[in-house]
């Protein structure tokens, strides 16, 4: 195998394939990313049997073949190189790879390109969807995906397409995110568990217009400009998101986004060892305090449209400020039951709702 191709496009494409070269696999050919050159058309291919990455690259093939090269190595030490033409070869198909760029020469052990996995290929029924829109709902709801693996289906997103719609919902059962979007070109009615991480890597690495989506059995594939990504579907019953909406609240308050999101950046700073920030709600005004022993504390009061007996609620910083960067627009309506029940917050228009257990407060 042989293959000629400029620098600065071996990186833009190593650096796209090598999001799914395996880190922590005991299994050494996951490690590797697998360069197909057949006729006019190279591919680079990666995978961690969770996600895989097919990549193509504009390439001048002078002998076909395929070899599988040290992912991370490999990309490395063409991001080292100057911006010339790189060459990549394998005399006989056997043994060490060369890569050569100017006066930079290399030597890399390969490995048998047959032990590598067999990716999966869209299929006839894949269809194409707004990319904006899609990527849009993704990052509304992805943050709020638990990264427990000992529960599977929780690191996961639910995805359910309908005609023209996408929802997605997304819990680590301590805050439940869903988001309803309008979605052009979606068809049918499609429903999946995708691996958080797989969406993530969607939003990253996608460009352009439109986004191909070809739904299998046991694989999502998402396809853009010419790299497709595929991810394993999760197993497993997705909590029921709509049960778990409580259908009235007690108090519903309107509150500057902006204003809130900087009093919470500056009252979590002292909510440290994974302390709550304690929201109290007055008539006309909420404090937002945080204390943390022997360290100290911060408190910050701002007006809002608030009537009725004082009520003190507690949430975790953390999930609280992701929740209230991802609603749209510029107001957040923050809807409460009692200090022990969940506190939901939304936007204007009530496509994205974001539902967050309280921490019990010390008396």
């Amino acid at each position: 195998m042989k293959i000629v191709c400029s620098q600065d496009q071996l990186l833009a494409k190593l650096q796209i394939a090598a999001r799914g070269v395996s880190q922590r696999s005991t299994v050494q050919i996951l490690s590797g990313i697998l360069l197909n050159a057949s006729g006019e058309r190279i591919e680079l291919s990666s995978t961690d049997m969770e996600i895989s990455l097919r990549v193509p690259l504009e390439a001048r093939v002078e002998e076909p073949g395929d070899v599988v090269l040290p992912g991370r190595l490999l990309l490395d030490i063409v991001r080292a190189l100057p911006a010339a033409d790189v060459t990549i070869a394998q005399p006989g198909g056997t043994g060490a790879a060369q890569i050569e760029c100017g006066p930079s020469r290399y030597s890399l052990n390969t490995q048998n390109a047959e032990d590598f996995p067999q990716l999966p290929v869209p299929s006839g029924s894949s269809f194409s969807v707004d990319r904006a829109a899609f990527v849009d709902t993704v990052s509304h709801v992805g943050r709020a995906a638990s990264k427990d693996e000992s529960r599977p289906v929780l690191t996961g997103v639910l995805v359910e397409l309908g005609e023209g719609t996408v929802t997605m919902a997304a819990t680590d059962s301590y805050r439940l995110s869903v988001k309803e979007s309008a979605l052009p070109g979606a068809t049918g009615d499609v429903q999946a568990i995708v691996p958080a991480r797989a969406l993530g890597e969607v939003v990253r690495i996608s460009t352009g217009d439109s986004l191909e989506v070809s739904v299998q059995e046991n694989q999502v594939l998402f396809g853009m400009d010419g790299v497709w990504l595929s991810a394993r579907r999760i197993d497993g019953q997705f909590p029921n998101y709509k049960q778990l909406l409580p259908q009235t609240f007690e108090h519903e308050i309107a509150i500057s986004k902006e204003e809130l999101l900087d009093v919470i950046r500056r009252t979590s700073l002292m909510a440290q060892r994974n302390l709550p920030v304690r929201l109290s709600f007055e008539e006309g005004s909420l404090t937002l305090a945080a204390q943390t022993q022997d360290v100290g504390e911060a408190r910050e009061s701002l007006p809002v449209d608030f009537h009725g007996d004082r009520l003190e609620i507690g949430f975790n910083p953390d999930f609280l400020r992701d929740g209230v960067e991802s609603v749209e627009g510029d107001t957040v309506r923050l809807k409460l039951i009692s200090s022990l029940r969940p506190g939901l917050l939304q936007g204007e228009d009530g496509s994205f709702w974001y539902l967050i257990m309280p921490i019990r407060l010390p008396s």
